[in-house]
């Protein structure tokens, strides 16, 4: 998969919270079971930083939805 931006880290984020919520999971689970770095996911959160498709992909493989759940 490319490393194009793909949309905002803010948007994206909320929709990563959820699947936390959902799944009794926290950030730092999440972190270290992918390899993306918390501070990452933490430039999602405060919109400083857009996600890339690889790492969209890899959250999407995580928690078994589609990749299209974060492009919604």
């Amino acid at each position: 998969m490319c490393n194009t931006n793909i949309v905002g880290g803010e948007l994206v984020y909320k929709k990563f919270e959820k699947l936390l919520k959902d799944t009794g999971k926290t950030a730092y689970q999440v972190s270290k079971d992918t390899g993306i770095a918390t501070a990452t996911l933490t430039e999602w959160k405060n919109g400083t930083y857009t996600p890339k498709a690889d790492k969209l992909l890899k959250i999407a493989e995580y928690f078994g939805v589609s990749i299209e759940y974060f492009l919604k």
